[in-house]
């Protein structure tokens, strides 16, 4: 790949720190940054449909299919993009890869992990309502994030990178060279 990417997906568990890294490397491209659970929201409220993500995803499956939908074909319309996305959600029934890659092909699929007890301890802080996982569930939710992200990497072409967010500026930086290295073209080990 030679060029700036014109799309770059930041995925990730919830509780990661993804929108944290993203605002800052939002700060430091020429991408548009979207939050896809905000977009999501922003389509539910004008469509009269919801107004906070509780009430979002109280929504029947195929109206919350439909935002998801158009969400991904706003995105598609606009040039440079980076994407703060979980990739992959769980649910009570299971796991559903939750990147529009029917819609949406990222050049690069960054993957943003941090350690487990961290992610947890995020998470109760955290005001969102949100499935409740066990340090257990939580590690299996990451290595299926991983696995299927290398899957929708194979299917579309796409690079995919794993980045340890042990320090959000130090993440985005990292997320930041990811994306020089992809517009110079230098795909060397």
């Amino acid at each position: 790949m030679k060029g700036v990417p014109r799309t770059v997906a930041v995925v990730g568990v919830p509780g990661t720190g993804k929108t944290t890294v993203c605002r800052i490397l939002s700060g430091m491209v020429r991408h548009t940054y979207i939050n896809y659970g905000e977009l999501m929201l922003r389509v539910a409220g004008e469509w009269n449909l919801a107004e906070t993500l509780d009430d979002l995803f109280k929504l029947p499956m195929d109206q919350q299919h439909l935002i998801w939908l158009e969400a991904a074909h706003r995105i598609r319309r606009l040039g440079y993009v980076l994407m703060d996305l979980h990739g992959l959600d769980r649910s009570p029934l299971g796991y559903l890869i939750s990147l529009p890659v029917d819609i949406i092909s990222p050049d690069i699929i960054v993957i943003l992990e941090s350690d487990p007890q961290s992610i947890l301890w995020r998470r109760m802080a955290d005001s969102k309502m949100r499935v409740r996982e066990s340090l257990e569930s939580l590690r299996e939710h990451m290595e299926m994030l991983r696995t299927s992200m290398f899957v929708c990497s194979a299917v579309l072409g796409s690079v995919v990178s794993i980045v340890e967010n042990h320090d959000p500026e130090e993440a985005a930086l990292d997320i930041l060279g990811i994306i020089e290295a992809a517009w110079a073209g230098d795909t060397t080990p």
